[in-house]
């Protein structure tokens, strides 16, 4: 991905090699772990996992960066790992629908959750989605645990569509309508993308 996203409270850059040492220390922590759904791996395979998102063409993954937190002015490029605070992603898996993105949101900073930190990067990558792959349905799996996720995706219009008591996992999903498009779209209207100079 050759831009970064900013917005009010967040900017989203690509997941580059520079982000791995941080995102591994994350994905040590068994909570994260539970509510992400995901297996421990080791420092080489996170570097291996980083490279293969950023190749895969099916997948789009951005670094949340709290924008309180990055020193000095931001110049796309930068990776600017102290800023680091979670990851947005997209997967366009769905070999019967490819305008249909499974969206996940991960903060992993606990003192950065809840100040809509979240919910903005969501939003970004929405539009993006929208703007961009010409994306029409949003699906989001969520951890039952997980009421503050849950309760965001439902605030931004999703609705339940199935529960799997096997993972004990809520998925939900969001039909892009025109008007939910065009509310999507005038989000953009607030976010500057910086390019490689």
């Amino acid at each position: 991905m050759g831009f970064s996203m900013e917005g009010e409270k967040v900017i989203l850059v690509p997941y580059m090699e520079e982000h791995v040492p941080k995102y591994h220390e994350w994905m040590q922590d068994p909570a994260l772990l539970q509510a992400t759904g995901s297996e421990p791996l080791t420092l080489q395979q996170e570097y291996q996992m980083q490279l293969s998102w950023n190749q895969d063409p099916l997948k789009r993954t951005f670094i949340v960066l709290d924008k309180r937190l990055v020193v000095g002015e931001f110049v796309h490029g930068d990776s600017r790992a102290e800023a680091m605070i979670g990851d947005v992603n997209i997967y366009m898996n769905d070999p019967d629908d490819p305008q249909m993105a499974e969206i996940e949101i991960m903060i992993a900073e606990s003192k950065c959750r809840g100040k809509g930190l979240g919910k903005e990067s969501v939003l970004m990558m929405m539009a993006f989605a929208v703007e961009d792959l010409e994306i029409h349905v949003f699906r989001a799996k969520i951890g039952e645990s997980n009421a503050a996720s849950l309760n965001m995706f439902h605030k931004l219009g999703f609705e339940k569509i199935s529960y799997s008591e096997i993972f004990q996992e809520v998925t939900l999903e969001l039909q892009v309508t025109e008007a939910k498009r065009g509310e999507l779209l005038r989000q953009m209207d607030n976010v500057v993308r910086h390019y490689p100079l």
